[in-house]
């Protein structure tokens, strides 16, 4: 079983700015809790029990959300406050680790996953999430998309990439992977003949992106050691991956879900709006709001 999870969180979020000046873009609020809770929540899903954190000095807003606020609780508690008391606590359950490491300069994201080297170790796969990204399966029934590619890794013993179909104009946004053979039905993984970086339309060998997730050997942290710096001249995670793939081959593994990329603002605003629908508390009057400001078009 996978036990442990690497979350780079130290970039600057420019994607996200003005908004993120200030604020951890991971700190931005879904709802009624921020993005970076969302994703934790999905690898706990998925079995994981460790959580590590590629983190920066600015970043310490994260690391004080999944810390215990005995003040806080202790103010919730004295005023019978035990619904906000008991949400308080289930951010992090009390089986759950979180760990942090800083990323001491911005060299790329493969340098943000070899920061978690000596946490994970060289002989213990993990997962690798991009906070980013919300991967939104509400609708399946039992596990998650990530604890599918995870029992997929376990089976298929080969590194595994989460891939979700895009439309074919969009290619050019993505990194798109080119299957052996034919492309995976969704909840499965066909072995990949390599990841083409934003090609066009014509050029692309499929409409299979990669949305960040990734379950990944140990083996991989040598690999990145020994990687120049490449595109941006930063240490890129694909390359490492590239090696894997000549060297024993990875896998493509076609999630069920959908995506929203919460680091750009219409992917922010989208994920609002599905998450809002569906809240148990906000839900009926956010669907009553949409509904008023619709007739008002």
């Amino acid at each position: 079983m996978i036990r442990k999870a690497v979350l780079p969180v130290a970039g600057f979020g420019t994607r996200c700015l003005p908004a993120s000046k200030a604020i951890p873009k991971e700190m931005i609020t879904i709802v009624d809790r921020p993005v970076i809770q969302y994703v934790v929540q999905e690898a706990v899903d998925a079995g994981i029990r460790d959580i590590v954190l590629v983190t920066h000095g600015s970043k310490s807003a994260i690391e004080n959300h999944f810390d215990k606020h005995f003040e806080l609780e202790a103010s919730l508690e004295a005023k019978g406050k035990w619904e906000l008391l008991e949400e308080l606590r289930a951010i992090v359950p009390s089986d759950v680790n979180i760990i942090s490491v800083r990323q001491s300069e911005p060299l790329g994201l493969g340098h943000a996953v070899l920061c978690a080297r000596p946490v994970i170790g060289d002989d213990e796969p993990f997962a690798v999430l991009l906070p980013d990204v919300l991967v939104d399966d509400s609708d399946l029934n039992g596990n998650n998309d990530l604890a599918g590619m995870v029992a997929s890794f376990e089976s298929r013993g080969r590194s595994q990439l989460m891939v979700e179909e895009v439309p074919h104009d969009m290619v050019h946004k993505y990194g798109i992977v080119a299957p052996e053979g034919e492309a995976p039905v969704a909840g499965n993984a066909c072995p990949l003949a390599g990841v083409v970086e934003k090609p066009t339309k014509d050029e692309a060998p499929s409409n299979l992106a990669v949305i960040g997730r990734y379950i990944l050997p140990g083996r991989i942290f040598p690999l990145l050691a020994e990687t120049p710096p490449g595109a941006g001249d930063e240490i890129q995670l694909t390359d490492a991956i590239e090696t894997l793939r000549r060297e024993e081959g990875v896998d493509a593994w076609r999630m069920r879900g959908r995506t929203y990329d919460c680091g750009h603002q219409l992917g922010y605003l989208e994920a609002i709006l599905a998450y809002g629908r569906r809240h148990p508390s906000y839900g009926e009057g956010f669907r009553d709001l949409l509904t008023r400001y619709t007739g008002e078009e």
